[in-house]
């Protein structure tokens, strides 16, 4: 017969509950017992008191490991250089390089005409300078501008001294000495406007532009070649570019120039060079010390006088120096190229005896 059996205690569910709490506990006690020991005997730098331990997760690495986009701070990719390992070419030119200055008192020469005067010695890279603003001013070289054509037309054979007369057209100049067939040395002394006129035609504007490119004369402007900018004078054989027109230079410049065609680093032909020495040479100074060779230059505005100038070089015992004299519009005042002259030879002399 059957009957229900009495259980004697906990069921098997209720066992296994209370042995599954009592393995956790003895999990528990063993790991803070551990971690206890561990922080006791294996941690020789422990964090300050009240500090949390650092904890690092994956994604963060070491401080001595580098991921491939941070390079070491001492490689460089070619655009991350610093400026200072290849200086912009200018700079480099520049630094070192720029002449000295000395301002100089000159006015008693000029007796209050608006003037400036403009000595550069190359053996101490230096310049004297009166009236400084008004030597870095542009202005047309008007005659002067003959050394550069006849520099050309030397260079060039177009002009050949021993057989370089031209015939004059029979037009009546207001010069008269250009009124009659004349020759190279003649014209340049003379400053004759019309035979420069077929020359500078004949030497061309490509060659005359590459030429003042290279030389760096003033702003190298010749667009107006045939001079119809000139307020003074209507005749097309005694106007270009060079008088009172698109072609200007300051004082300063003028030196420069000087010193580029008749200085050390020239790259004109000897010849050349001393065939126009010898046109540019001032007269009755055979015993000089100080030889200047030079050349004049005026332009007017209207009629009246607004450009005087003397440039050119000195040799000196103590190496060649080159000037220029440039006198502005100053009304009331006799100004011309030959004072403008005047004033150049006495203050080269002078300067030049004295250093």
């Amino acid at each position: 017969m059957g009957y229900d059996k009495k259980p004697n205690g906990p069921s098997s569910a209720k066992k296994g509950f209370w042995r599954l709490q009592g393995l956790l506990l003895m999990i528990l006690l063993l790991v803070i017992t551990g971690c206890s020991a561990g922080n006791k005997n294996g941690n020789n730098n422990p964090e300050p008191a009240g500090t949390a331990p650092s904890i690092q997760t994956t994604q963060e690495l070491p401080p001595t490991i580098q991921t491939t986009q941070e390079l070491p701070p001492t490689i460089r990719t070619p655009q991350e250089l610093p400026p200072a390992t290849e200086p912009p070419r200018e700079t480099v030119e520049d630094t070192g390089t720029v002449p000295a200055i000395t301002e100089s008192d000159w006015s008693g020469y000029f007796d209050g005409m608006n003037g400036t005067a403009v000595i550069y010695d190359p053996d101490e890279d230096q310049y004297m300078i009166y009236n400084q603003e008004l030597a870095e001013t542009h202005r047309s070289p008007c005659s002067t501008f003959k050394i550069i054509s006849s520099l050309i037309a030397l260079e060039d054979g177009i002009i050949e001294p021993e057989h370089s007369v031209r015939e004059w057209s029979g037009e009546i100049f207001w010069n008269e000495k250009w009124n009659k067939d004349i020759d190279f040395h003649e014209a340049f002394r003379t400053s004759c406007v019309w035979y420069y006129r077929q020359i500078i035609d004949e030497v061309g504007a490509d060659r005359i532009q590459a030429v003042l490119n290279e030389l760096l004369y003033g702003n190298c402007d010749i667009s107006d070649w045939e001079g119809r900018l000139n307020t003074n004078n209507d005749n097309r054989a005694l106007t270009g570019f060079w008088i009172e027109s698109s072609l200007k230079i300051s004082a300063k410049e003028q030196t420069q120039v000087m010193e580029r065609i008749f200085g050390r680093d020239t790259h004109y032909g000897e010849e050349t060079l001393e065939q126009l020495k010898q046109v540019m040479l001032v007269t009755q100074q055979d015993e000089a010390v100080v030889k200047i060779y030079g050349k004049t230059g005026m332009g007017k505005d209207k009629g009246i006088v607004v450009d005087s100038w003397f440039t050119g070089f000195a040799d000196t015992p103590d190496g060649r120096r080159y000037f220029c004299v440039y006198i502005g519009r100053s009304d009331g005042r006799a100004v011309s190229s030959a004072k403008a002259k005047e004033i150049a030879v006495n203050i080269v002399s002078d300067v030049c005896n004295t250093l």
